[in-house]
Formats: C-alpha cells, sequence, structure tokens
C-alpha cells in the first residue's frame, strides 16, 4: 500500500497534467488513470513500491530516451520510472503529452499502428 505522500504526488501529476492539458480526457482503464484526446491514447499513471510509472507509448519513450536518462529516470520501451524520491520532471512531461498530441492528431485508433513506435 502507498504511503500518503506517494499518493499524494501521484494525484498532484495527475492533477497537473488535467490542469495544464484542460482538453485531454481523463479515465481509468486497465485500472490506472489515463488521459486520451480524440479517443486516442496519450499518456497513463500507475503506482508502484518505489517509483511513479509513466507511460506514454514506445514511440514517445524512444523519441526522449535522452531527456529521460538526463531526468534521471530509468525507462523500459512502454514506461518511464519516477523514483517516489526524485523530483517529478513536469517539463518533460509535458514534452512527452505534447508530443503525443502532435504525433496522433491524426490518429483513428487507440493505440498507435505497429510499426508507428
Amino acid at each position: 500500500m502507498e504511503v500518503p505522500s506517494q499518493q499524494a504526488r501521484a494525484q498532484a501529476v495527475l492533477d497537473w497534467v488535467a490542469t495544464t492539458y484542460p482538453a485531454l480526457e481523463r479515465r481509468i482503464a486497465w485500472n490506472q488513470p489515463m488521459f486520451t484526446d480524440h479517443g486516442t491514447f496519450i499518456i497513463a499513471f500507475s503506482t508502484a513500491k518505489n517509483h511513479l510509472a509513466v507511460a506514454p507509448e514506445a514511440a514517445a519513450i524512444a523519441r526522449f530516451s535522452s531527456q529521460i536518462a538526463e531526468a534521471g529516470y530509468q525507462h523500459t520501451k512502454l514506461l518511464i520510472r519516477i523514483p517516489w524520491n526524485a523530483e517529478v520532471d513536469f517539463s518533460l512531461l509535458g514534452q512527452l503529452i505534447d508530443f503525443n498530441i502532435a504525433d496522433k492528431a491524426d490518429c483513428a485508433t487507440f493505440w498507435r499502428k505497429a510499426g508507428k513506435a
């Protein structure tokens, strides 16, 4: 179970996205909060014992992998781990979201088509 500071931090990140990107739809899917734009996935969040997980799809992680590393975060192909004891790089989150909004402007599916990563 999360400690209250983790819950508060996760809520602060979700609130920041909702406030900064009011046109995005906030929803729960696959038991995690996420944001969509015209029915297409933009970014999702989940919590783990040691980190807040950020999932912006593989294309965004590939595009910003050096910035993710510079922020001090570990990542896989599909998710970024922000340790609970690290500062949240809101500028980087904004870049990931802006990229997905622009890159998926004409996307008619929830996920990118295979080969678009």
